[in-house]
């Protein structure tokens, strides 16, 4: 992994949905990889690279807590939208004291990972760009704390703290310990833009690691 990096995010809540349940929110164990991709996505994304998430080391333990959060439970219709656009005079505003509900969610409370990935070379990549250019941005930006948008852990209101891991060893909460957290979404499959399919595996925290270079992915 000539290109490897790793980088120490941390914050107040977390909430990785689980799709199972989909009323009321229920959080995973931990981050999901897709996330862990998309948070440092938020960082630095260019077309010229795919960042790939090697592992993930959980520093604090896994504890949960529930809310009560105030949702509207209905959405625009895009068909509502496009009948008014044709002259239905139909109003496809939705008003939030009617749709008002409030509905519980059982969440992620001090979070801290240290999230170790790499990026490959894409396709859309110019003459200019070279992998070497790309880690000197990224450290660049991890250590000034520049980002594109504000990373978050699962939803926009539960932000993300982040930096750059300057360590050699991370010390995790599981040390000397195996836990199975069951099935996890490990990414969406792009290749058929038309039929976009979950990919879920079996996480396993081996002292307090996430290990996903040899997981088995499923669809």
């Amino acid at each position: 992994m000539p290109y490897g990096i790793k980088v120490h995010v941390w914050g107040d809540y977390a909430l990785f949905s689980r799709p199972e349940l989909k009323v009321e929110r229920c959080s995973y164990d931990m981050i999901t990889p897709s996330a862990a991709r998309g948070l440092l996505e938020s960082i630095y994304w260019h077309p010229g690279l795919k960042w790939r998430i090697d592992k993930i080391y959980v520093c604090r333990p896994i504890r949960f807590t529930s809310i009560r959060r105030n949702e509207i439970k209905s959405k625009v219709l895009a068909g509502s939208v496009l009948s008014a656009m044709n002259g239905s005079g139909k109003d496809v505003s939705i008003s939030s004291r009617k749709e008002i509900v409030q509905r519980a969610a059982l969440i992620l409370k001090d979070v801290d990972y240290v999230i170790e990935a790499h990026f490959d070379m894409s396709e859309q990549a110019n003459e200019t760009d070279n992998p070497g250019k790309f880690k000197d941005i990224i450290i660049r930006r991890l250590r000034q704390g520049s980002c594109y948008h504000q990373p978050y852990f699962g939803c926009r209101e539960f932000p993300a703290n982040f930096e750059f891991f300057e360590g050699d060893e991370v010390e995790t909460a599981y040390p000397r310990e195996r836990k199975d957290l069951g099935f996890m979404l490990f990414d969406m499959d792009y290749t058929d833009a038309e039929h976009i399919q979950p990919m879920f595996f079996r996480a396993v925290l081996e002292d307090g690691v996430l290990n996903l270079k040899d997981c088995e992915v499923m669809r």
